[in-house]
């Protein structure tokens, strides 16, 4: 088995199983954190095809408990990881600001906020552990600040804010805290942002998979 170990938090669709699959394709054993266990189960199926690795797990990653556990278990089987990729995330509906569900704001809050922040205090110690290691956050550049967006844009600008910190924190270790921007792609999370939009004219997540590889040099 390869000794490169990449950890996807969002694996099972979208950018961030493109990304899985790239990084199996380039060597890496993945391990794959997502809810839906059909979706990962599938894109098992795709990593082995093509050759690759990957370790599934189904875990909802608001559970504190089933994160220690999960980076407990990464450590005690291969010790590090090299490469973080952080594509999961919550998007509430379209609401105005005055009229946003108190449910969608506390998951909001939960999923991107709380949540990035727990899983940097829990993987930092693996990164650490590699030596020189990476931790990648994709970025939405268009959702700040626009019409019924206030609670995503809200919540996104406070994980931005949360990984800007841990980034400028790190500058004398051996650890790159860097920030992404795929360009938009026909996802289930922008249809709900942009559900009249032509999806023909989006990028495909494979692309954006790759440019992010080409990014990284790997």
């Amino acid at each position: 088995m390869t000794d490169k170990i990449a950890l996807v938090t969002g694996a099972s669709r979208g950018f961030g199983a493109a990304v899985a699959e790239a990084l199996a394709g380039a060597g890496y054993h993945v391990i794959a954190v997502a809810r839906t266990v059909g979706a990962l189960e599938e894109l098992d199926d795709r990593i082995k095809a093509k050759g690759g690795s990957a370790t599934l797990v189904p875990l909802d990653i608001t559970d504190d408990v089933g994160l220690a556990n999960l980076c407990r278990s990464v450590y005690e089987r291969w010790g590090k990881v090299d490469l973080w990729l952080h594509s999961a995330i919550f998007a509430c509906q379209l609401s105005p600001a005055a009229h946003v569900p108190v449910t969608d704001w506390d998951k909001s809050l939960a999923v991107n906020i709380r949540t990035t922040q727990r899983l940097i205090t829990m993987v930092e110690p693996l990164l650490a552990a590699a030596g020189q290691a990476r931790a990648v956050l994709p970025v939405e550049t268009d959702v700040a600040g626009r019409k019924f967006m206030a609670a995503h844009g809200a919540s996104k600008a406070a994980q931005q804010a949360i990984w800007d910190s841990w980034a400028a924190e790190s500058t004398t270790r051996p650890l790159e805290i860097l920030s992404f921007a795929p360009n938009p792609m026909p996802t289930a999370l922008r249809a709900r942002f942009y559900p009249g939009e032509k999806r023909d004219t989006l990028a495909d997540p494979n692309t954006e998979a790759k440019r992010l590889m080409d990014f990284l040099a790997i």
